[in-house]
């Protein structure tokens, strides 16, 4: 297994909790994932788990294009705090800690600090895949914001 990890900030006009309220919102964010093609609310595994999704992607691994679908999991949702866990197969999770502050005249801070595991063999493909996706991400929600 290997574990690697990143880190992005947006700011724009908003309120903190309209900022929680985005990035709580996994079925919206993934109208903003590039490589997302569905969202379907599935049973949540636990009751710690406050909802779950299961979301498809499309990836391409040179000619060949496959889906993979994975269950995102809405585990805290705070006055300023997001914490989803992304499982799939094989023993591949992602999770994205999301941390909203006020900066001023009406706008928000949203930090965003990803820790990304997988088995060694595929990570060097699907660590890229999903810091690409969330860098797509932080830019549409960058314009979600502004507009």
């Amino acid at each position: 297994m290997r574990t690697g990890t990143f880190e992005y900030t947006i700011t724009g006009p908003g309120t903190v909790a309209s900022a929680v309220d985005l990035m709580a919102d996994v079925p919206r964010l993934v109208t903003m994932h590039p490589l997302a093609v569905r969202a379907e609310a599935v049973p949540p595994p636990s009751p710690e788990v406050l909802r779950s999704t299961a979301v498809t992607s499309r990836l391409k691994f040179g000619p060949v294009g496959m889906h993979i679908t994975y269950r995102a999991d809405l585990v805290v949702r705070g006055e300023d705090e997001v914490l989803t866990v992304a499982h799939q197969q094989p023993r591949t999770t992602l999770t994205s800690h999301v941390r909203v502050s006020e900066v001023g005249d009406d706008r928000v801070r949203i930090k965003v600090g990803v820790t990304f595991e997988c088995p060694a063999l595929l990570f060097s493909y699907a660590f890229g895949k999903a810091r690409f996706a969330h860098e797509h991400m932080a830019s549409e929600i960058t314009k979600y914001l502004n507009r």
